[in-house]
């Protein structure tokens, strides 16, 4: 009797069904649609399902899995879920990999979604050598100048700034230009991203004459194709009054000078007398923040949050230039602005705009640092309402006295912006600020 129970039951069900093509294809259908619509959280459990159809029709190890695969990776991926992406993106590399395929184009998309999955969860070594990987293979397929390769450029870049890899991601930059320009020209507006991030770089490295370069470079572009007062213009303007700022601050880059690069603009044969001090700001810096203000002044409605970012900029100017009251007024302006844009945030807290190191700073110590051993110095202090510093006592330190007093002596110089408290300029006390410094190991024995 049991036999035959079980006969009528498995004559009732009838037979299993069979995933057939347009099964998935139906489902592939439902997660684009909701993938493409950014909601993740509804396209995971179709990514999920897609690739059980795919495994259940053609097996667990197929080729025909790399697709589906690949897409539940970069879902799990948009969702942070970063050990997940990148066990599934190593999976499908694995398929790829065991069928013959180590110069197959559908190693792109796994290999790119797992360099980007290193990169997010700060393994920038492992990012580096992927994204790499799968950049030669980009080159390989489709040309060394390839526009698909920008999207594996991109982090890869992130990746060697984070390694402090300057040399290989200053040429990094520079490919990107180069394959930006081999696509669509070298003036058009395409053009402006790679030579924005470039020109940040550079700017980041202490190379502001090169940066100021790439800026006024992007600046031309967007002037030849939206006009003088674009909103386009407004992001190299302003980088280019930041560079002449930063590099009055901190000096000029010894191997810029050594290199002889030529500043994009002339001195100008006068200078304003009312921002003109010892070492004579450039006004060609202000004069950029001014044109980039009139040029968000003109487009409407007003981004005032922009607007409120090229004011704090044009505030950092006149303080850096011992115009503290215009300064103070620019920055009164820029709380207004964020204040209609809906945050006030980027002048809740003092921000330091002139630092010097002291000589024994890790950020200025030249040779070998194998004989050296680092300490650090922090220092408690006050920025007052109009950015100087008070009240400076050391907090925290392992150094000794006579590698504390340089450091408190930098502070002692250093300029601030100072917090703005409903709209108004505030003393802000127990602001901390850390600086490691180096010293020569006592002799042993």
């Amino acid at each position: 009797m049991r036999a035959l129970s079980i006969i009528a039951v498995s004559i009732l069900a009838g037979p299993a069904v069979a995933v057939t093509d347009a099964d998935r294809v139906q489902v592939y259908h439902e997660f684009r649609v909701a993938f493409d619509a950014r909601q993740y959280d509804d396209a995971l459990p179709l990514a999920q399902k897609l690739v059980s159809l795919t495994e259940e029709q053609f097996g667990g190890t197929d080729r025909a899995l790399i697709n589906p695969l690949s897409n539940l990776g970069t879902t799990q991926y948009r969702l942070r879920d970063f050990k997940t992406a990148e066990e599934t993106f190593l999976r499908s590399v694995k398929i790829v990999e065991d069928s013959g395929g180590g110069a197959d184009r559908a190693l792109l998309r796994p290999l790119h979604g797992l360099g980007a999955t290193y990169f997010e969860t700060g393994q920038y070594e492992d990012a580096s050598l992927i994204l790499k990987r799968a950049l030669d293979l980009s080159r390989n397929l489709d040309g060394l100048f390839n526009l698909e390769q920008m999207s594996i450029l991109d982090p890869l870049i992130d990746s060697l700034v984070a390694l402090d890899r300057h040399d290989d991601a200053e040429r990094a930059y520079d490919y990107a230009i180069r394959v930006a320009e081999a696509a669509y020209g070298k003036t058009d507006l395409h053009i402006l991203r790679p030579l924005g991030r470039s020109a940040h770089w550079h700017e980041r490295m202490g190379r502001y004459t090169t940066a100021r370069i790439l800026y006024a470079r992007a600046l031309q572009i967007a002037e030849q194709v939206g006009g003088s007062e674009s909103l386009r213009t407004v992001e190299p303007l302003e980088g280019i009054a930041r560079t002449y700022r930063l590099e009055f601050v901190n000096g000029v880059d010894p191997s810029e000078r050594a290199a002889n690069i030529a500043d994009p603009f002339a001195p100008a044969p006068e200078l304003d007398p009312a921002v003109a001090n010892s070492q004579r700001l450039n006004p060609d810096g202000e004069r950029a923040i001014l044109l980039a203000l009139r040029a968000i002044d003109k487009a409407q409605p007003v981004d005032h949050m922009r607007r409120g970012v090229a004011l704090v900029e044009l505030g950092d100017w006149y303080v850096c230039g011992d115009l503290v009251p215009r300064g103070l007024q620019a920055y009164r302006e820029a709380w207004k602005d964020f204040e209609l844009g809906g945050s006030t945030a980027a002048l809740a807290a003092p921000r330091q705009l002139s630092y010097r190191p002291p000589l024994a700073a890790v950020a200025r110590a030249k040779g070998d640092h194998d004989n050296m051993e680092e300490h650090f110095v922090e220092v408690s202090f006050t920025v007052t309402k109009d950015g100087r510093t008070t009240d400076i006592t050391t907090s925290a330190t392992d150094a000794t006295e006579s590698q504390q007093k340089p450091v408190l002596s930098a502070i002692r110089k250093a300029r601030y912006a100072p917090r703005l408290e409903k709209g108004e300029p505030t003393d802000t006390e127990g602001v901390r600020f850390r600086e490691r410094v180096l010293s020569k190991k006592p002799r042993s024995g």
